[in-house]
């Protein structure tokens, strides 16, 4: 637990984060990056976290849910992150997925997908991202278009996360106006086994138990109760999952950093050289205090922005979830790389788990969207400055 967060949280939400804790250290790094390497889920680690009501800790009591908020959940990310297991699936299934169809979804897809993404018996991927898009959700081309009572679904996707091992997908298409002609976003949940839907895998360097897939959509048949939502309501419903996204993303990164941090303090407290822990050095010393500081102050961001996203405030949530995500993952890259510094040559080998960490605070930094649109997006939105893209 950090500095004054017996003040700052609940004494409930502390005990969620002792609890996960405990579990995340149960299996420890050790058990993730075997997985990860082997190319298999975190599967034990998932169900039992299902099971214990920690996947499904924001959503709704009545469909099995912890009936808490998204708050709540990046506490489970970051504690498993922390102990060595941060599980990228949270972000997906119960925070972007869950959250979407527990605010916009029919009462029967209600009932259909949030008992199981609350129990963790289901998963759910999202796709949104496109070859030729990018981070312009409004140029987004996989399209939608009725064909009777059905719709027809028909694009690519790229880095979509997880879908070997998630019952369906929420996809980002684009449905035509019928009274201007243009294009608005709408979300789709497609099975995975739905005819016209394939996927492959994308070779990547990151050493996650979650594998990244391409997608290839044509003309997807889908029934009309596919539709999440309201047809109409554009960008409202995008972000109702795009901003957790962001706060768990966020909390995907501390768990990295503090991770890292631990290792590196605890190494720096006992190895000793010239007869004095290393530890002792201000050269070591004062990097690693920096980290903690950078650490601290966004773990504080990312607990304001999960605040206002609870309370309804979202579009206060979406400046502090961009700023959050940020912060996050500077602080995990710079965290991260000062502790393989201070291991030396101990900093990249498995024994200790660190080199794997480089690449993956990369995510943070890269995904959902760029630190560079976010910069964007303060620019403009915070500071009031001309729009620059």
């Amino acid at each position: 637990m950090s500095i004054g967060s017996q003040l700052l949280e609940t004494p409930e939400r502390q005990t969620l984060r002792r609890a996960v804790g405990d579990l995340g250290r149960r299996y420890g790094s050790a058990y993730y990056l075997a997985k990860a390497r082997a190319g298999e889920p975190a599967d034990e680690l998932w169900t039992e976290a299902g099971k214990a009501g920690y996947l499904g800790v924001n959503l709704p009591a009545e469909y099995g849910g912890g009936g808490g908020g998204i708050t709540d959940l990046a506490i489970v990310l970051e504690e498993l992150g922390a102990a060595g297991c941060p599980l990228l699936m949270l972000i997906v299934s119960p925070a972007i997925c869950g959250t979407v169809i527990a605010r916009y979804g029919t009462p029967e897809q209600q009932r259909r997908w949030l008992p199981g993404l609350a129990d963790g018996s289901r998963r759910m991927a999202f796709g949104i991202t496109e070859p030729d898009a990018g981070s312009n959700s409004h140029r987004i081309s996989t399209v939608a278009r009725r064909d009777g009572e059905d719709w027809l679904l028909t694009g690519r996707k790229v880095f979509v996360s997880g879908i070997d091992h998630s019952d369906a997908v929420l996809f980002v298409a684009r449905t035509e106006d019928a009274r201007t002609g243009k294009l608005k976003p709408c979300l789709f949940v497609v099975p995975r086994d739905t005819p016209g839907f394939e996927y492959r895998a994308i070779p990547m360097e990151l050493v996650a138990p979650e594998k990244q897939f391409q997608v290839f959509l044509d003309d997807v048949r889908l029934p009309a109760d596919a539709l999440v939502g309201d047809e109409n309501a554009g960008l409202l419903q995008l972000f109702a999952g795009l901003n957790p996204e962001r706060v768990l993303t966020a909390a995907f990164s501390l768990g990295l950093a503090r991770q890292a941090l631990g290792k590196a303090v605890e190494y720096a407290k006992t190895r000793t050289v010239w007869s004095t822990p290393i530890g002792a050095h201000q050269g070591l010393a004062h990097p690693l205090a920096q980290c903690a500081v950078e650490i601290e102050l966004a773990r504080l961001m990312t607990q304001k922005a999960g605040l206002l996203y609870d309370a309804g405030e979202d579009l206060a949530a979406g400046e502090a979830a961009n700023m959050a995500k940020y912060a996050a993952g500077e602080a995990a890259a710079r965290t991260v790389d000062q502790a393989v510094q201070t291991l030396g040559g101990n900093g990249l080998t498995q024994e200790y788990g660190l080199g794997a960490l480089l690449t993956a605070t990369r995510v943070g930094r890269v995904a959902p969207v760029s630190r560079e649109m976010v910069l964007n997006y303060v620019a403009q939105h915070t500071l009031g400055l001309p729009k620059s893209y």
